[in-house]
């Protein structure tokens, strides 16, 4: 039986091939060998958002952003920090009260996401925040992640510095 000894062959090479993994955590990706398990950081992921925008004032609407891990492994621990940006001002979004931040592990390539939850204000209301811009930053990073804001102006709860908006944990996503 010759099927024996290819089997073996291929089982010996599959083993020699895996073995030759330095193990340093580098992906090659930006240059910079990561340490498996440090926290996730913007230049070592890649970002998806996507949307339910909120179609006219008082409504509800959700914007989902979705990290993905392009490198070593790498672990998210509390909530992203989220702000809205109109002009000069920029206003912070609050964590959800009843959500309740847990550490996340992500390998290379899993996916994590949250949740902008905001009320769509009036437009040129004096209680809206006419937001052009958002930005992220991951926690214990305070590199942002910049994305256009398409969904309408926020409505606001007193001031420009409180938008009627939250945002939750980190999720684990996909499979």
């Amino acid at each position: 039986m010759r099927a024996t000894p290819i089997a073996v062959a291929a089982l010996s090479a599959a083993l020699l091939l895996s073995a030759c993994d330095s193990g340093s955590g580098d992906d090659g990706s930006n240059g910079k060998a990561a340490k498996s398990g440090d926290a996730c950081t913007l230049d070592g992921v890649g970002v998806q958002v996507g949307a339910s925008a909120a179609p006219s004032a008082g409504d509800s609407g959700n914007v989902t952003v979705t990290i993905t891990n392009r490198g070593a492994k790498c672990t998210l621990d509390g909530f992203p920090a989220v702000r809205l940006k109109a002009g000069a001002t920029t206003s912070t979004v609050p964590s959800d009260k009843a959500a309740k931040a847990q550490k996340l592990t992500l390998a290379k390539d899993a996916t994590a996401s949250f949740t902008i939850t905001y009320v769509r204000g009036e437009t040129g209301g004096k209680q809206s925040l006419a937001v052009k811009t958002a930005g992220f930053s991951l926690p214990g990073s305070s590199a942002e992640h910049s994305l256009a804001w398409s969904y309408g102006e926020v409505a606001l709860k007193g001031g420009a510095d409180r938008p009627n908006a939250s945002v939750t944990a980190f999720q684990q996503a996909g499979d």
